[in-house]
């Protein structure tokens, strides 16, 4: 087994994409801020938190006196739920302009979420009561709806990051074809596995646009969601190539490991079962750090 020190120092400067820390209406075992602080013991270079309910920025701005005092710089987004609005441009504006690095399309809201999980069943129950409701992206002639394209090019403008969120695969590639015909370069594709549903040749077929394909270690980790075997997750990064492929936690949540924890215990199976050193570093820390846009 490779020893704990050597797989830390691997994993020096990686960037976490998906953490789900609060405030949020869903209990959180760390703020944005231990967040940035849990992400010092790996010297990552970003994390990028998100919540399927609020603007992150917003929460960021009011720590401000507290991430100063923390080496991993944190940054936040927009989620495209119903709780915004919405495909939102004006909201999207707000964000971005202020500072935001990704705008998640509808996740809670999609029609491919809500037929998987009816009722919110297999999430966390939220301390408030939040109302939520559908979030389409497309006309009923089945193009794009105009606020689409509006929120293109306020990602193209800032150079932030776009992602299919929770909708089905047949939506996240209208959306990537036409980011990739506005000229957005940085388009994600979030656990293929999880809801989701895309297979190997929808993510080649994503990579085609110029996505990445998003795994976390949140449901690999032994101590973490789902414990899947790292036996898959290796087969995806081989399958799809680790150029193509992105590590993230997805986690935060109450009762659920640390992120830096995961990503130290997924980085030291894959490592066992065989994957090579530099492409361990281009999943955890390379690419998603060009998703961030840290080397800009």
């Amino acid at each position: 087994m490779t020893d704990t020190p050597a797989v830390i120092k691997l994993l020096n400067g990686c960037v976490d994409l998906h953490c789900h820390s609060g405030p949020n209406p869903f209990p959180r075992r760390i703020d944005h801020a231990e967040a940035g602080k849990d992400g010092e013991r790996l010297g990552m270079r970003g994390v990028l938190v998100k919540s399927h309910h609020h603007n992150t920025v917003m929460d960021l701005l009011a720590m401000s006196d507290r991430l100063a005092k923390i080496s991993t710089p944190v940054f936040g987004g927009i989620t495209l739920n119903s709780m915004v609005g919405g495909i939102n441009p004006q909201a999207v504006a707000m964000s971005l302009r202020m500072g935001g690095k990704a705008v998640w399309f509808p996740t809670f809201s999609a029609g491919r979420h809500i037929d998987c999980h009816p009722e919110g069943v297999g999430f966390p129950t939220a301390s408030v009561e939040v109302p939520s409701s559908r979030v389409d992206i497309h006309q009923e002639n089945g193009d794009l709806i105009p606020q689409v394209y509006e929120v293109l090019d306020l990602v193209k403008e800032t150079g932030a990051m776009v992602t299919g969120g929770h909708m089905e695969t047949e939506s996240i590639t209208q959306l990537f074809a036409a980011a990739k015909e506005k000229g957005v370069t940085r388009m994600l594709l979030n656990h293929p596995d999880y809801v989701i549903g895309a297979d190997e040749a929808k993510c080649r077929e994503l990579v085609g646009y110029g996505a990445f394909i998003e795994h976390e270690t949140g449901f690999y980790d032994p101590e973490g969601t789902k414990k899947w075997d790292p036996k898959i997750l290796l087969d995806w990064i081989e399958k799809i190539g680790p150029e193509h492929t992105v590590m993230a936690s997805d986690l935060g949540q109450k009762d659920r490991p640390l992120p830096v924890d995961s990503y130290i215990r997924v980085a030291t199976a894959l490592l066992d079962l065989g994957l090579d050193e530099r492409s361990l570093r281009r999943i955890f820390c390379d690419n998603p750090a060009f998703l961030l846009g840290l080397d800009d």
